[in-house]
């Protein structure tokens, strides 16, 4: 779609920008390397480009703990670099999206440094949540909330003379101190970071733990039953809606986009009310098994959910921080979860990527819009033993290294068969990526996969330009295993998920599958897309 309504069936590509591709050949990937790889993008047939954090950051959370919203970290290169690069995207027809994290800062940030310095009481210190703990000397924090990455949610200060201070609220990493959504200071400060990007071409957002800013300001424990004290507040709506006013006092009005994890899907719908978010992450797709029961089931309540508001579904394999398809859909337990996430969990990485191919179909022909995280479209793997002694999640430290983190899933692309770095730095460089690539990586590469029609690439190319946006959808009932539906008169997505082949339903042309068609019959771990 074009113009205002753009978003609402768009295909839009995840760029990890430390892993995407390194300009300036110094091991990290950049805003350069990007730039450079424009073409690759628009070849792909992508409509937005969605960024996670690029800004200035010490990256103790691979960038969302920011420091600075205003100015670009120096490894990705600096403001005039992302500027050049919305204006050379748009004008290959390639939007951009950038991400917004409301709930916390770094504890870098101009506004913590300075709530440090000032000390108990200032005026500083109520843009945080700064409190005294419990027990007889402020011993205890002051609750037993759990951290998203593990441990506790409270990091004690250290006063100038060097006795025990306050305690600071984090939900995420102690270097993430959680903002005061009481303050005003923290809701005009946002506000004007969006019309900073805004005003840069940037043409929506994708705001970060949207479901968390705001906080019982009473701080008692977690009791679902009782309300949650921190997830899904109702007061966080009204965050949304002045942020809806400041996108759509633009001529072409940006797009709100919210990372939405909530298991009730009548409260996630809250979200995308017509003066809230556009549109939010469709997580329970992504977190269910390779089952057709459970996967047709995902899609008809979150079809369900997104009726009554008018809001198109969004469709999501992977992102930056859970298991790549091709290792999932191949364990035992194909489903993901953050609390099952170990090492050594075996995997048959042949039929996982079978199934990722036919998922890529399923996905792309379902109603609503479409994210690719970046990789997913060469079938990449999770890289599941790397060293112990380069990994910087912290979800791995904070689990004392029970749970491997994410870095698996962040491991710099392959571009080419061999040479630096499987062409991830530029030729006559050899720097050390980041986070070290497996050997065979270039079996993977770009290169490599575009001399193949058979490979996941090309799989994705046509899918992309073939896909089916804003037809109507209704199921086609055919056996147990096989998901199956129209959109419009003459199109349908046949998906096999059982053991065994299955025939397919009349038609009068296969227009894509994700592996071959023999004798009228879909294979198992298989999808066909069909004109008829």
């Amino acid at each position: 779609m074009s113009g205002a309504d753009w978003w609402r069936d768009a295909v839009i590509y995840q760029i990890y920008p430390r892993s995407f591709a390194d300009g300036d050949g110094d091991g990290v990937g950049d805003l350069a390397g990007v730039r450079s790889r424009l073409p690759y993008l628009a070849s792909l047939g992508v409509d937005a480009l969605w960024f996670t954090p690029w800004y200035a950051s010490p990256l103790a959370d691979g960038g969302y703990d920011v420091a600075d919203y205003r100015a670009i970290d120096p490894a990705f290169g600096d403001l005039a670099a992302a500027e050049e690069l919305i204006t050379e995207a748009a004008a290959l027809g390639i939007r951009t999206i950038v991400d917004v994290v409301p709930n916390h800062v770094s504890d870098q940030h101009a506004w913590f440094q300075a709530a440090l310095a000032a000390g108990p009481g200032s005026p500083e210190r109520e843009r945080f949540w700064f409190r005294a703990g419990r027990g007889e000397h402020g011993e205890l924090p002051p609750t037993d909330w759990v951290s998203s990455f593990s441990g506790g949610t409270w990091t004690r200060t250290v006063n100038p003379d060097g006795t025990p201070g306050e305690w600071y609220l984090h939900l995420f990493a102690p270097q993430q101190p959680d903002l005061n959504w009481t303050h005003p200071d923290v809701w005009r400060e946002h506000e004007a970071v969006l019309r900073f990007w805004f005003d840069r071409g940037v043409a929506g957002i994708r705001i970060d733990s949207a479901t968390m800013p705001v906080k019982d300001p009473g701080f008692p424990e977690v009791d679902e039953a009782a309300g949650h004290p921190f997830v899904d507040r109702d007061e966080v709506h009204e965050i949304y809606r002045r942020w809806r006013a400041v996108a759509d006092s633009y001529a072409e009005p940006r797009v709100l986009i919210g990372e939405v994890w909530l298991a009730d899907q009548q409260r996630f719908a809250r979200y995308l009310r017509p003066d809230e978010m556009h549109t939010a992450f469709n997580f329970d797709f992504m977190t269910r098994p390779w089952n057709a029961a459970e996967l047709r089931a995902s899609i008809e309540s979150t079809l369900d959910a997104h009726r009554p508001v008018g809001a198109p579904a969004t469709w999501v394999l992977a992102n930056h921080d859970v298991t790549r398809p091709a290792t999932r859909y191949g364990r035992q337990d194909s489903s993901f979860g953050f609390e099952a996430r170990r090492f050594g969990i075996a995997t048959d990485l042949s039929r996982g990527t079978r199934r990722a191919r036919a998922a890529a179909l399923l996905t792309g022909a379902l109603p609503g819009s479409l994210y690719v995280y970046q990789g997913d479209e060469l079938g990449l793997p999770e890289v599941e033993d790397l060293p112990l002694d380069v990994l910087q999640d912290p979800m791995f430290f904070r689990s004392d290294g029970v749970d491997p983190g994410r870095d698996g899933c962040r491991v710099p692309l392959p571009w080419t068969a061999g040479g630096s770095a499987f062409g991830f730095s530029p030729q006559g460089t050899d720097p050390a990526p980041w986070l070290p690539q497996p050997a065979g990586w270039g079996s993977y590469s770009v290169q490599r996969q575009e001399a193949d029609p058979g490979s996941m690439l090309s799989l994705y190319r046509a899918l992309l330009s073939l896909r089916p946006r804003g037809a109507e959808f209704s199921w086609l009932d055919l056996d147990a295993d096989v998901l199956a539906f129209r959109r419009g008169a003459g199109f349908l997505c046949v998906v096999n998920l059982g053991s065994s082949p299955v025939p397919l339903p009349p038609h009068t042309d296969v227009l894509l599958a994700s592996s071959e068609v023999r004798d009228g019959h879909l294979s198992p771990d298989a999808a066909a897309w069909l004109r008829g």
